[in-house]
């Protein structure tokens, strides 16, 4: 995440979000249960991808991807794992997709957090989890939150990734009837994704804050987050930017300039 003094010269102006230091967590990771999740792959899935894989010699890189892929390269895998998922080059194909990101996850789960690979590895147990989360129509895959549970569980307390820090956060918080435990738990994790600039994380903790949401209400930090995920948030995603512009309307003139002095140390901390 690139956080300038722009955005600082922004909300002096009133034109961008505000955003605000980081929440008080203490950092500890939420719930050690890092056992490795097993991924079971589909029923004949690896010979299907050799057999319905589609004619590639018209197209050299995606030929080349594929050989890697079978010859086990982690990041060629999760390249054509991300093509499929998205459509980008290829046909969409979920499930084809689903397999890729499997291969990654069952041949690499207890690679280590600092290998070069660490990263694709865990965005591969991400890109599980929001399958198992919302299941693939017309297949054997269906929603299962708790097997979402556990590879968002995984990718967030072995490898420390963000968005599964994220993920985790947001099933333990919008799940019906969550016990006081699980709402520790969301929170947490939830503050872990945030100062590691996750910018969704930061947008649901800085909505949190700000209206005091089952939390003790903090209206300048909350408005502080609220700015940094605007500042990196997509255009698809019209929801932070609505809520950053609520809260701004709603803020009191010590909010901003409170939540001013709070952008300034983190952008000053995030240098040093």
């Amino acid at each position: 995440m690139r956080t300038s003094r722009r955005i600082i010269l922004a909300l002096v102006l009133g034109a961008t979000p505000v955003a605000s230091l980081g929440f008080a967590f203490d950092g500890a990771p939420a719930n050690q249960d890092a056992t490795i999740p097993v991924v079971s792959a589909l029923p004949g899935s690896a010979a299907a991808l050799k057999k319905t894989v589609p004619p590639l010699a018209q197209d050299s890189s995606l030929t080349s991807l594929q050989y890697a892929a079978e010859g086990g390269h982690p990041i060629a895998q999760w390249k054509l794992g991300r093509m499929y998922a998205d459509g980008n080059g290829v046909t969409q194909d979920d499930l084809r997709a689903f397999e890729y990101f499997s291969r990654i996850a069952n041949a690499h789960a207890e690679d280590s957090p600092s290998a070069p690979q660490a990263s694709v590895v865990a965005d591969a147990f991400v890109a599980l989890g929001r399958y198992y989360l919302n299941g693939i129509p017309n297949s054997k895959i269906k929603s299962d939150p708790e097997r979402a549970r556990e590879m968002f569980s995984y990718a967030a307390s072995y490898f420390g990734n963000a968005d599964a820090q994220y993920d985790l956060a947001r099933l333990y918080l919008n799940g019906g009837g969550t016990s006081r435990d699980d709402f520790r738990y969301g929170a947490r994790w939830l503050g872990l994704a945030a100062q590691k600039g996750q910018h969704q994380a930061q947008a649901m903790l800085g909505q949190m804050l700000f209206d005091g949401n089952r939390l003790p209400r903090q209206a300048a930090r909350g408005l502080m987050w609220l700015t940094l995920a605007l500042a990196n948030a997509t255009q698809d995603e019209t929801w932070i930017k609505e809520n950053y512009n609520q809260a701004y309307a709603r803020a009191s003139d010590d909010d901003r300039v409170m939540a001013l002095q709070m952008l300034e140390h983190w952008v000053q901390g995030r240098r040093d």
